[in-house]
């Protein structure tokens, strides 16, 4: 989480020093172009008190730590075409519908893992389990480990969202084009939650979840107005009030945190129209 933070501090700071030399003036027109990129993000949460409610247990385990899931890079883990969505990846596809602001579709594939053996406060009740952690609780400390919860969106968070962005351009020489990415985004939360909850039987299904709303912050560079390469930071608030956690549909579980991500990223461009000035 430090080490996200510290990026992004880099970013903001070099962006608002190269923002004083931006014209407004665009070198080429930007308007009808269509881009896409793929890429990869190491992600950063807040704590958050996480509430499980099912027909026998009603209770909150409060400020529970989660960390992100890289995988361990590797060519084959990270370019091979049948395993290009096992990292945490980012994929966006875009449209200019003015020469600085464009319209886009992405998915935010993050991994969220509760840290297990942690020590955290539980509130609520546990009934008829036939396990030890059956009580009644009043902020009491507890240990999370796996005889009473594994909580993972691990395949994964899915933030699938709609962006509005906005383009300056602040450097141009010959082939190359250097721009800073503003952008606003607004989606929905579709993750596949891997949980074991109280020794019942484990679940990992997609289910829609809840809702997510974020800011994003970026460097181009462009080359030959058709590849490019992008580093962003990004963050927002995610709310999730119906996450499925058992293969029953009367146990849920409801958290909301803020999320920050950095990103790397690789694209290109489409012109459907002339980008002649």
């Amino acid at each position: 989480m430090k080490s996200i933070l510290s990026l992004s501090l880099l970013v903001v700071v070099f962006a608002q020093g190269v923002g004083q030399t931006t014209t407004g003036v665009l070198s080429q027109s930007n308007k009808g172009k269509l881009y896409f990129y793929w890429g990869w993000n190491w992600s950063g949460y807040t704590n958050s008190n996480i509430h499980f409610k099912g027909d026998n247990y009603d209770f909150t385990l409060k400020k529970v730590v989660a960390k992100d899931r890289p995988s361990k890079f590797s060519f084959e883990t990270y370019f091979h075409p049948k395993k290009l969505t096992m990292p945490q990846y980012n994929f966006r596809v875009g449209y200019y519908f003015k020469d600085d602001w464009d319209i886009s579709f992405g998915i935010d594939h993050m991994k969220y893992v509760v840290k297990q053996n942690q020590t955290t406060t539980i509130d609520g009740y546990i009934a008829n389990t036939n396990s030890s952690y059956d009580n009644t609780y009043d902020n009491q400390s507890i240990l999370i480990d796996e005889k009473i919860l594994m909580f993972e969106h691990s395949d994964g968070l899915n933030y699938v969202n709609f962006e509005l962005r906005h383009t300056d351009e602040f450097l141009s020489f010959k082939n190359i084009s250097i721009s800073l990415k503003e952008g606003i985004g607004v989606g929905f939360l579709y993750p596949r939650t891997n949980t074991t909850l109280l020794g019942k039987e484990r679940y990992d299904e997609f289910h829609l979840s809840g809702y997510g709303i974020s800011g994003v912050l970026g460097i181009n560079i462009t080359f030959y107005d058709k590849f490019f390469f992008q580093t962003e930071y990004k963050g927002g608030f995610i709310d999730m009030p119906s996450v499925r956690t058992t293969l029953s549909k009367a146990d849920t579980a409801s958290h909301n945190f803020f999320f920050s991500q950095f990103n790397i990223l690789f694209g290109g461009v489409i012109h459907l129209k002339s980008s002649k000035k």
